[in-house]
């Protein structure tokens, strides 16, 4: 089943039997592993066979226990898990707080360096995938959160990119979730996509919210 989520072409999500646009931005709800598993297994594996740049920040389970599990899920892949070029696994304070605060500006500036680099290196489509339970913990900045899943819609945006943000729905609160769904145009939800009736524009969102991160980078 096609989604049409922009203008860009179309991409095999690798899950679900579901195909939408290159732009795109979801939210991904979850409540057990096996369900989460199932999103970001087929989509990274999916991204491996098309020869897209992977950027993946697996959090309940360590990087390493990842790149064990993946090959299994897509044999495939084994023979490029080596090329960063095609897939770059990312720990939580990496990608997000590698100077341990959180800051939407500073993701900024990472997400350009990563998008600048993957076309520097032919050109790649990008998929990245994040699981979110590091914002849970005591993180200087993490109350920004919110603004910065608003912002990524103007990254994101116009770009070969995709873009799902992993939530699982038992351990974050309800008011939480609602941000979630305010911030992200498409979710999955027990292996359904849809278009996501809550989501508000980033122009909209941020105005009421977060007027400070209104501005784009």
């Amino acid at each position: 089943m096609h989604i049409t989520t922009s203008g860009q072409p179309a991409l095999d999500l690798g899950f679900g039997n579901y195909t939408c646009n290159w732009g795109t931005h979801f939210c991904g709800l979850y409540e057990t592993q096996a369900e989460r598993d199932a999103i970001i297994m087929g989509y990274l594996a999916q991204g491996m066979l098309a020869g897209d740049l992977q950027c993946h920040c697996p959090v309940e389970r360590t990087p390493e226990d990842f790149l064990h599990e993946f090959p299994k899920h897509c044999p495939h892949c084994e023979k490029h898990m080596a090329d960063t070029t095609r897939l770059q696994i990312l720990s939580a304070k990496t990608l997000y707080y590698p100077d341990g605060k959180f800051s939407p500006w500073a993701m900024d500036d990472s997400l350009n360096a990563i998008f600048e680099k993957s076309q520097r290196d032919g050109k790649r489509n990008v998929r990245a995938a994040a699981e979110m339970d590091w914002a849970l913990e005591a993180i200087p900045g993490v109350d920004n959160l919110m603004a910065y899943e608003s912002r990524l819609n103007y990254f994101i945006n116009a770009k070969p990119w995709i873009s799902i943000c992993l939530y699982d729905v038992t351990k974050f609160d309800g008011k939480t979730i609602m941000q979630v769904l305010q911030t992200h145009p498409y979710t999955i939800s027990q292996g359904v996509v849809t278009q996501n009736p809550f989501f508000q524009d980033p122009d909209i969102w941020l105005a009421k919210n977060a007027p400070e991160f209104l501005r784009r980078g």
